[in-house]
């Protein structure tokens, strides 16, 4: 990413942590989806109570603060100031002892903060340079115990949803885009991590839930009125393609 692109990337995220995204992800809608990827993310990955996670583009850290309770440890690093001050300020407020909040780049942790039992991006990887992206499995080995395991949730390139909302309210879908970020394809994501020596797999995540929880988020009963179509809609092959989101799950191979 070159240095403007990333000074843009900064002033976005230190804007939407200003203010919105602490009223915003507070809402119903929002952290029923924090709930359900909670799970969900548990599940997938098989994490155990001694699992020390960390967590790429934390934000205020509200995902990492529930993921806490089911591990030992979380350490969350984002690039904004704003977001790392409201990250740590909540979790001394709520008495959450076992996450630890950095400021500062990604490329730039160093691999004595590991190891980790897993390396969490959520909604991040889509942000990264192609340059970054090649970068990435290597600094995972860096950081990951033997047998760990990468797991990433981004916004889908051919997502519909997404060039419907780009026609219909392009001022809201602006609140959550940067001009910068480059949304994923499933292939190709996983394509790059077993060129890397990682087994690598993807799948749809959603094609309704994490939209319209951006865009009703007050409404908990339409979030899983969505996430239970969701279940159906990312079976059907002919739509699976162009779903709203692709979760990869990468573990490095000896």
């Amino acid at each position: 990413m070159t240095p403007e692109a990333l000074e843009r990337e900064r002033q976005h995220h230190d804007e939407l942590y200003s203010g919105f995204a602490q009223s915003h992800f507070a809402r119903p809608a929002v952290v029923a989806f924090r709930e359900y990827f909670n799970r969900h993310l548990l599940s997938v990955t098989g994490l155990k109570k001694d699992a020390r996670v960390l967590s790429l583009g934390c934000g205020i850290g509200d995902a990492e603060r529930l993921l806490a309770q089911s591990v030992r440890e979380v350490v969350g690093i984002d690039l904004s100031v704003p977001g790392i001050a409201q990250a740590r300020a909540d979790a001394l407020r709520l008495g959450v002892k076992n996450v630890r909040f950095e400021q500062g780049l990604w490329q730039e942790i160093p691999a004595g903060e590991g190891p980790f039992d897993m390396v969490l991006a959520t909604f991040f990887v889509h942000h990264m340079s192609t340059e970054e992206r090649e970068l990435l499995p290597s600094k995972l080995r860096s950081w990951l115990k033997p047998g760990g395991v990468f797991y990433a949730l981004d916004p889908n390139r051919y997502r519909l949803l997404g060039v419907i909302g780009r026609l219909l309210i392009p001022e809201k879908m602006k609140q959550f885009q940067t001009e910068d970020e480059a949304p994923v394809s499933a292939r190709e994501l996983r394509e790059l991590f077993e060129r890397h020596g990682f087994s690598a797999e993807t799948h749809t995540f959603d094609y309704l839930s994490v939209p319209l929880a951006g865009l009703f988020p007050d409404s908990r009963a339409i979030y899983w009125t969505a996430r239970m179509a969701d279940v159906l809609l990312t079976r059907i092959p002919l739509l699976r393609a162009t779903g709203s989101s692709v979760e990869l799950i990468a573990r490095p191979k000896p």
